[in-house]
């Protein structure tokens, strides 16, 4: 919602193609009672100018900025998105929407949110942090016995897809952040000891860490100033 929602301000696609690739994703979408294609007529006819993302867990609120009841449910949903209007911020908050035997789609709850963060990394520093988190990361999996590690430089392409008008790097950093994003999945799947899972969950703790910065930074980096981005 947030690459496809800039890419639709920037005029880099219409609201229709915006809204669909959002509901590609994870099927229809309601904020409250509305659909997603009126919500988002509307809170551009109140001056939507900007989404960011917000990826927190648990010790480490990311792109948050309260206010405390906004800040809880995005923790517990790992996830939210911050429309930015003239005089306030609305905290979209989303949770899967079940009905019957085979509907299933997004509702997102909707909360008044603080100010946006400027203390997030830009796309190039989190491609730096990226990088360095995805070697220790692999150096630790490579020396755990057990099963097989998944290993982040083994992993195949795939994901990770922003929208059109962002930067080369932004899709870049997007697709690899994607693609550690499943060896972290994947590496919580694997049955070890209780030594081995100390010495990969710390490993792991940094790669979750960076790959949330980078998927926010990618995110983002169409609204960076600079024109000549990478």
């Amino acid at each position: 919602m947030v690459a496809w929602g800039n890419a639709w301000l920037a005029g880099h696609v219409g609201l229709d193609e915006a809204a669909d690739r959002v509901e590609s994703a994870g099927g229809p979408t309601v904020l409250g009672e509305v659909t997603l294609r009126r919500h988002l007529a509307d809170l551009r006819g109140d001056g939507l100018s900007e989404f960011r993302l917000a990826l927190p867990a648990p010790g480490d609120p990311l792109g948050l900025s309260g206010p405390p009841e906004f800040n809880a449910a995005a923790v517990e949903a790992r996830q939210a998105v911050i429309a930015v209007l003239p005089e306030r911020r609305l905290g979209l908050v989303p949770f899967t929407d079940r009905r019957g035997s085979s509907y299933v789609g997004v509702r997102m709850s909707v909360h008044e949110a603080g100010p946006v963060r400027h203390d997030l990394p830009s796309v190039a520093e989190a491609e730096r942090e990226l990088s360095g988190a995805m070697r220790a990361a692999t150096e630790v999996l490579a020396g755990v016995d057990g099963p097989a590690p998944v290993r982040p430089d083994r992993l195949g392409a795939g994901g990770g897809e922003l929208a059109p008008g962002y930067p080369a790097r932004a899709h870049r950093v997007a697709s690899l952040a994607a693609r550690l994003a499943t060896v972290l999945r994947l590496a919580g799947e694997r049955g070890l000891t209780s030594g081995q899972v100390t010495a990969r969950d710390a490993a792991l703790r940094e790669l979750d860490h960076a790959v949330r910065r980078a998927l926010v930074a990618s995110c983002h980096a169409i609204l960076e100033p600079s024109p000549d981005r990478p």
